[in-house]
């Protein structure tokens, strides 16, 4: 069980019917039983919560998101979107809430070359042992310029066939590195080479695979240009393949 302060953000004016609303909501919540402190703060949504996040020292920050953009919300962004880009903290993005907790069955990490990774695949672990989850699959993004092997005949493909494997025997005996210091006997580990876009790659795997959480690195510091031009983690705001927690 998580033993850690809850803090709410409320964005609005302060009501006793708010409050009682909250109140019914919390004494739903069978299994929690730490400190939870409410806050209230008028102003644009946006600025609140992350003004609230660096003055409360958050860790991890949970919000509700939508699946898909629109045209207009993709360049101008959903509330949820521009809070994650630009959280000091973790974010949990939630796009399949429910009254009863499900069970989280798949849980879907990157785990690509960056000094990020090493934290972010020991977060999973971690949130996999609360989640009672014990399906873990790394995904090792690689874009398909390393093949270096332009295929047009059966030798050229060959090559880039042999070319591939080296690749992937590279980046499991990596992931496999990092493993070796993560108490994962209790879970089923699997690694995954994909070639393609980083961020979209991943993306789309963790949605044919239907996982349950999809962890994430945080990026680093986004611009408009990053969000004309998609790359790694914008095509995951973009449309969530499924809860995403972004490690930061």
């Amino acid at each position: 069980m998580f033993q850690a302060e809850l803090v709410g953000v409320h964005v609005g004016e302060k009501s006793e019917e708010k409050e009682q609303n909250i109140q019914a909501i919390l004494k739903e919540a069978d299994l929690l039983t730490t400190k939870f402190t409410p806050i209230w703060q008028k102003g644009n949504p946006v600025d609140v919560i992350l003004k609230t996040c660096k003055q409360q020292q958050i860790d991890l920050l949970i919000l509700g998101a939508l699946q898909k953009e629109n045209f207009y919300r993709y360049y101008v962004g959903s509330i949820a979107r521009q809070i994650t880009r630009k959280a000091p903290c973790s974010v949990l993005l939630l796009i399949k809430p429910s009254i009863e907790r499900q069970p989280c069955k798949k849980i879907v990490v990157n785990g690509l070359e960056d000094k990020k990774t090493v934290e972010t695949i020991k977060t999973s672990f971690l949130i996999a042992n609360y989640l009672n989850c014990k399906k873990i699959t790394i995904v090792e993004e690689i874009k398909q310029e390393e093949l270096k092997v332009k295929v047009n005949d059966d030798r050229s493909l060959r090559r880039a066939n042999i070319n591939k494997e080296r690749i992937e025997t590279r980046e499991n005996r990596r992931v496999n590195n990092i493993l070796k210091d993560i108490e994962c006997q209790n879970f089923s580990v699997k690694t995954q080479s994909i070639f393609g876009k980083r961020g979209y790659s991943i993306g789309h795997y963790a949605q044919v695979k239907r996982a349950d959480l999809l962890v994430m690195n945080a990026p680093k510091k986004l611009g408009i240009l990053d969000r004309i031009f998609p790359h790694d983690i914008e095509y995951i705001l973009s449309e969530l393949p499924t809860d995403v927690l972004i490690v930061k």
